[in-house]
């Protein structure tokens, strides 16, 4: 097992050298098939008999389009430049809130700037076309261009300063300005209220801007609009927010009740300045005073700001499926966060994003974090008023991917933040749809769209990875006040070793699913006219949950059990000489299970009786001799326990058909969450995931209860998808028995909504229970199969029995025949 742990830690390093010494052979060993054979053969010698592994060479089946993109940079260093960022985070530069700390008069004399060198940066930072703005310029970012360049023209005006500096700044304006009531570009936080009130400043500052009164009375108009909108919290924390366009009307005592520890307004730079410019502030002063020493003449729209962007690298890496590479990174953040969330730390607890995004990376890693947290954001005027935080898209979304980590049954708080968010982005992602031929309105489109059809509970990680990676923006600008971006949130390194490990991963994919079609005409399975023959589904299933190259073994295990449950429920379907050759079926196993000899040419009464019954036999005498590797014994007897089991539930369900019996619902559902027949699929697989496991883990009561949970969710949903088709057949059906045994006024509809709730209570305490880390002895890497396969069923029957959909087969294609082609990006 200590060997086995080394190779874990080293395998993507051989990746790495082995892929390296092929390129400077100068010829690639088709992708990175190869590389990863020999690796994996090293890390697992009985999962690959050749290292070098025979691959298809024509351009279908290379993952790699571009040779050269791939010679470019190299997988180590990509992931070394990776590994610094998540210590060395780097923000860009806001002129937005330069301008208003330049604007701010020395404590001892008003006639001079408290920060002359925030000044001479404005006058050495002017673009060619005379706007000062975004770090990175955008068609769709002109309103924030306008607010920036206003509030620098503002800044030089109060000192008397930059006389050519401002003239070209107006004409920048006057020619822009436009664009300051275009509903289709992306607005700054506050933006209506600030550029009136830059507007109002202007005037006091006798500074003529080269603007229509009546533009100017729009903008007034718009303005007051906002500001005589009901009170709340959330309204009253959003002006004082939003400081610096309010002005000489704000009640600046008001606002210093937001001042927090570090002496700032919301960790915002314009907004401390605008506050010490009108009340003066010790606290304000040394926070301007530190920033200033840190970043010397220019500074970033948001500091302290350490979590957030440290949380989304963890999460980018994550998400895109390279997260296998930095576990050492990622623990120090969730441990750095963890600690920062017990203490209560400000930067967490005081903005919404970054606390929605703590708390939900915290839960999914199992730490306990209380939804509580998020109460300070229930009310959904902190959102709507004043169109304030109604812009911050990024809010919005984490909150609702939060809400979704609802894992006990009194968190009602997550219940409504879930409703009103879902209904907010809907509404948010009609009215951008008409601007999807831009990449970053596309980009924001996707990010709501993909929250709102991808719940946690039905997201596959290989379609994760894909989407993430198809739909990953390297220019990532985030928009407060002014925009920002980071190297930790959009950077093409991320991408670059996401592709490369998506379509290395991709090609032992293929390999094993040509491995699984040997196997099923090699143990005569499509010989079996009755069965359907769903391999790629079963496969998929495996590889786009179990994704690590060394889970070959589990995800083999899982895809042939797949594959040979179908192969037994369609047998039981048939429906011919049914008692006879399901009963014979049965004896065999019980033969098998006492060790007796057993003779397949007299105990078979047919060919396909004799095909199911060889290909299972050989089947689990194959996983019980792998799992000696994985476990140190054999795990025969328990896997041909597993299939007794569900044989007898199937004959028991056949029987019932056949007789038109009605057993009670808790008869039926005993029974059912056995047939549904996901034990010989998950169980067997457990033993290939990593940790040992005891005789004592098995047959807990935890393992019990996990199994009983996905199960009965697994019954449910299939229950409500294929009722109308199983009443016709006369089968016993969740659905039909609660009609029959309820009263004459329940009906479908009613029942379903019923057995939806039950689905949702069993996923959430499985989801539970997988997170537990206290009073369990199942260890994580294997409860994770189980919620793995919970997620699997229910992407399967979100619209219709995944193995008819048409997304499904096109979900197979995303994960194992498609390679990502680096052109396409």
């Amino acid at each position: 097992m200590k060997d086995r742990n080394l190779a874990v830690e080293h395998f993507f390093d051989l990746v790495d050298t082995v892929t390296l010494l092929s390129l400077r052979q100068n010829f690639l060993p088709p992708s990175a098939d190869t590389a990863f054979a020999i690796a994996m053969s090293l890390f697992h010698p009985h999962s690959c008999s050749n290292p070098f592994i025979s691959v298809s060479t024509d351009s279908g089946a290379n993952p790699t389009a571009d040779t050269n993109s791939s010679n470019d940079l190299c997988f180590k260093d990509s992931k070394q430049r990776i590994k610094k960022m998540f210590n060395q985070i780097e923000l860009s530069v806001s002129s937005y809130d330069t301008a208003w700390v330049a604007m701010v008069p020395s404590p001892t004399s008003h006639r001079n700037p408290c920060f002359p060198a925030c000044l001479n940066w404005l006058l050495d930072n002017q673009l060619p076309n005379g706007s000062w703005g975004p770090c990175r310029p955008h068609p769709l970012l002109i309103k924030d261009t306008l607010s920036s360049t206003l509030a620098c023209v503002l800044a030089l005006r109060r000192w008397g300063v930059g006389e050519e500096h401002m003239t070209k700044g107006l004409r920048f304006i006057e020619s822009h300005f436009c664009s300051a009531s275009d509903e289709s570009q992306l607005t700054p936080i506050g933006f209506d209220i600030i550029f009136s009130g830059m507007v109002e400043y202007a005037r006091d500052l006798n500074l003529n801007l080269p603007l229509r009164s009546t533009d100017i009375d729009v903008l007034f108009h718009k303005r007051d609009l906002q500001l005589r909108r009901e009170n709340s919290k959330g309204r009253e924390a959003y002006l004082a927010y939003v400081s610096e366009g309010i002005g000489k009307h704000q009640d600046w005592e008001m606002v210093m009740k937001y001042q927090r520890k570090n002496g700032s307004l919301f960790n915002s730079p314009s907004a401390t300045a605008a506050t010490l410019s009108h009340l003066p502030n010790s606290g304000c002063l040394h926070y301007l005073t530190a920033l200033l020493d840190k970043f010397e003449n220019a500074v970033p729209t948001r500091h302290p700001f350490h979590v957030f962007p440290r949380l989304c690298m963890l999460e980018t890496v994550e998400s895109l499926g390279i997260g296998q590479h930095f576990r050492e990174e990622i623990t120090s953040v969730l441990d750095e966060t963890y600690r920062c969330w017990l203490q209560g730390e400000e930067e967490i607890f005081l903005d919404l994003p970054t606390c929605a995004l703590a708390f939900r990376i915290l839960r999914v890693n199992g730490y306990d974090v209380s939804s509580e947290a998020l109460a300070g954001f229930a009310e959904e005027h902190f959102f709507n008023s004043l169109g304030g935080y109604l812009k911050d898209l990024d809010a919005v979304v984490e909150l609702f991917r939060a809400s979704q980590m609802i894992i006990h049954p009194n968190e009602q708080l997550l219940e409504k933040h879930i409703s009103w968010t879902s209904h907010f982005l809907k509404q948010e992602l009609s009215n951008t749809s008409k601007c999807t031929y831009c990449r970053m309105v596309a980009f924001y489109n996707f990010q709501v769209n993909d929250a709102l059809e991808f719940p946690h509970y039905a997201s596959l990680e290989r379609l994760v990875y894909r989407r993430n990676i198809v739909n990953y923006d390297v220019d990532d600008i985030r928009m407060l006040k002014s925009s920002y971006s980071s190297l930790s949130i959009g950077n093409k390194d991320f991408l670059r070793l996401a592709v490369e490990d998506f379509n290395a991963c991709q090609s032992i994919y293929r390999e094993e699913l040509e491995q699984l079609e040997r196997w099923v005409r090699e143990k005569r399975l499509d010989k079996l006219k009755f069965a359907r023959q769903k391999l790629a589904y079963c496969y998929f299933s495996a590889a786009a949950t179990l994704c690590s190259p060394e889970l070959s073994d589990a995800r083999l295990t899982w895809a042939k059990n797949g594959v040979l449950t179908t192969v037994v429920d369609d047998f039981f379907d048939v429906g011919v000489l049914l008692t006879n050759l399901a009963f014979n079926k049965v004896m065999a196993y019980e033969k098998m299970k006492h060790r007796q000899d057993l003779d397949v040419s007299i105990d078979c009464c047919s060919e396909e009786v004799e095909i199911i019954y060889s290909a299972l036999d050989n089947t689990i005498s194959e996983i019980g001799e792998k799992a000696i590797a994985w476990q140190g014994r054999n795990i025969k007897t328990h896997v041909s326990e597993i299939w007794l089991d569900l044989l007898r539930s199937m004959l028991q369900e056949a029987q019932w058909s056949k007789e038109k019996a009605v057993p009670t619902v808790d008869e039926y559902m005993r029974n059912g969450y056995i047939s549904f027949a996901l034990g010989p699929i998950i169980l067997p697989a457990l033993y290939f995931v990593g940790p040992r496991l005891s005789e004592a883990v098995v047959k807990s009561g935890e393992y019990s209860i996990l199994f009983r949970h996905v199960s009965t969710c697994g019954r449910l949903l299939n229950d409500i998808h294929s009722f109308k088709r199983e009443s016709m057949e006369g089968k016993p059906n969740a659905v039909s028995l609660h009609i029959i045994h309820g009263t004459n006024s329940v009906t479908e509809d009613h029942v379903n909504q019923e057995l939806k709730h039950l689905i949702e209570e069993r996923r959430r305490e499985l989801h539970r229970l997988v997170l537990q880390k206290n009073d369990s002895i199942v260890p994580r890497q294997c409860k994770e199969l189980f919620w793995k396969m919970s997620k699997v069923l229910h992407l399967f029957y979100m619209k219709d029995d995944g193995f008819t959909s048409h997304e499904m087969a096109n979900a197979v294609n995303a994960v194992i025949h498609e390679p990502i082609l680096v052109d396409q990006l």
